[in-house]
């Protein structure tokens, strides 16, 4: 095995950390105030060619993989960005690039590739409901064949970045669960546009990622062409599939580069201050062992990110490591930045040193985009042999 990053990859996350740190942590602390979509920002990442670095050639993209998109998402969240990152990442080339390369008609891919690469538009996915949270198979939801395309009824709840987004990645039943032999038989994938007749949204309040609305999503009698079917009618889960374990690097990566800036803020911080005797509190085994111990956590959750995305770049199964290395991440990003703030006292509470910031964005992956508890169902059934247990 191969741990050395080539010179290219090396260049890549270093173009990344140049664009993040022109975007540094006071430009974030006024969007999150704000609740504003970081437009320049993104603009510059697409102007650098980092969104399009999974996505095909002909398009415009790179046509490297996943473990370069990790390697970038890495270096912006450490910028200044934090977790949050990988949220744009996921939105744009993967629910609308890794979807429509892999899935999408020819026509989808000419048309749509290039301008998610440009950042001309941007994308959403519209899974989750509020009856059906995890267990996607719930969703209710329903494409009703209509003419040549579908009629979409139904709603759906915490949908990320609606707001911004002129493509909307709609997962529906089009067979009824009763009507099916598997209750993964009768989902198909739409891409379909956000600002159309009978398609609303409203934004929800929260705690955190305030740059990045979060919205429930009402569909009423909503028009589907029949070319905006992405994949195969009734066969879309194991295509959503696909989609959803990508999306776990992205965010291992954000959570990697958040607790990476966390640690630095922190440490420097208390290199500087001194109390009880002039000592510097870096000196204090008590600030070092934490810091320590969440080094090691975020270090093995980022070798494990690697394997899942490597293993995704070559077509082999990576759901195991990229489940893995989100959980780990999320723990270990949750309790390090908590300790960076316990490290600072007052001051990790006030917003000018950022760290309250980063600890709100990254409480959201412990139970997005899967929950902790999730995660630990699928390893016990899928690496360990037990029985289901829910």
């Amino acid at each position: 095995m191969d741990f050395l990053l080539t010179d290219e990859q090396k260049m890549i996350a270093e173009t990344a950390r140049k664009v993040g740190d022109r975007f540094g942590l006071d430009y974030w602390r006024k969007l999150d105030a704000e609740n504003t979509f970081p437009r320049e920002f993104w603009a510059a990442v697409c102007e650098a060619g980092l969104c399009g670095v999974a996505l095909p050639e002909e398009y415009g993209g790179a046509g490297l993989g996943m473990l370069e998109m990790a390697l970038i998402v890495e270096a912006l969240s450490a910028g200044g960005g934090g977790s949050t990152i990988g949220q744009l990442f996921m939105i744009n080339p993967i629910f609308g690039g890794v979807s429509i390369a892999k899935f999408g008609t020819p026509k989808m891919k000419k048309e749509l590739l290039p301008k998610i690469i440009s950042g001309e538009i941007n994308c959403c996915m519209a899974l989750t409901e509020p009856d059906a949270g995890s267990n996607s198979l719930e969703i209710k939801t329903f494409a009703t064949g209509h003419g040549n395309g579908w009629r979409l009824n139904g709603r759906k709840i915490w949908i990320t970045g609606a707001e911004a987004a002129q493509k909307m990645l709609v997962i529906a039943r089009t067979t009824k669960v009763q009507e099916v032999k598997r209750r993964t038989e009768g989902l198909s994938m739409f891409l379909v546009d956000v600002e159309r007749k009978g398609l609303t949204y409203s934004s929800i309040e929260k705690l955190g990622t305030n740059t990045l609305s979060s919205c429930n999503i009402f569909f009423e009698d909503v028009d589907v062409d029949g070319d905006e079917l992405v994949g195969s009618l009734d066969g879309g889960w194991y295509e959503l599939l696909d989609v959803l374990n990508t999306e776990r690097i992205v965010t291992t990566a954000g959570l990697v580069g958040a607790a990476e800036l966390a640690f630095r803020i922190a440490i420097d911080y208390a290199k500087e201050r001194r109390v009880f005797g002039n000592r510097p509190i870096a000196e204090y085994q008590s600030l070092q062992f934490p810091f320590a111990q969440a080094f090691a956590e975020i270090e093995c959750a980022r070798l494990m990110n690697y394997k899942a995305a490597s293993l995704f770049d070559r077509g082999l199964p990576y759901g195991t490591e990229a489940n893995v290395g989100k959980l780990i991440a999320s723990q270990a990003a949750s309790s390090g930045i908590e300790h960076a703030m316990q490290t600072m006292g007052g001051m990790g509470y006030a917003k000018e040193t950022h760290l309250e910031r980063l600890w709100r964005d990254a409480r959201l992956f412990r139970f997005a985009p899967i929950s902790e508890q999730m995660i630990l169902n699928f390893i016990a059934m899928q690496n360990l042999g037990l029985p289901r247990s829910y």
